[in-house]
């Protein structure tokens, strides 16, 4: 097995992994090719009993795909994943991330979508 190989299915097994939902909400990254920026709209959501994500004035499960469009609560831009992350964590006192794991996951899909933006290679969020 090549090394790409390996990498490449251990990096698909970890995205398979269950993932406990942050209850301060969700991000959609995406880049903005124009403006060459790194965008992060934040969702908010609640957390039933059941572990879904669902919206905090309805309790209506958030579906995956085929949902009716939702209002992000807040967009965060920036030319680079530092750039991002300094706006994110670091310059609003009460940041919209609870939880380490998904504050890491944050940076990682940052640093993606800048290299996505830097080479023009399409960014698929993981």
């Amino acid at each position: 097995m090549t090394k790409l190989l390996e990498f490449t299915e251990s990096d698909n097994r970890l995205s398979n992994r269950f993932i406990e939902l942050d209850p301060e909400g969700y991000f959609i990254i995406s880049i903005d090719r124009e403006k060459e920026l790194i965008c992060a709209e934040h969702y908010s959501n609640a957390i039933n009993d059941q572990g879904l994500a669902v919206d905090p004035d309805t309790g209506e499960v958030i579906a995956c795909k085929g949902a009716k469009p939702r209002q992000a609560v807040t967009l965060f831009t920036g030319k680079t994943a530092k750039e991002i992350c300094i706006k994110l964590f670091e310059e609003i006192s009460e940041p919209p991330v609870s939880m380490f794991d998904h504050a890491a996951y944050l940076g990682r899909e940052f640093v993606r979508a800048e290299i996505a933006l830097k080479t023009g290679e399409d960014y698929i969020q993981d």
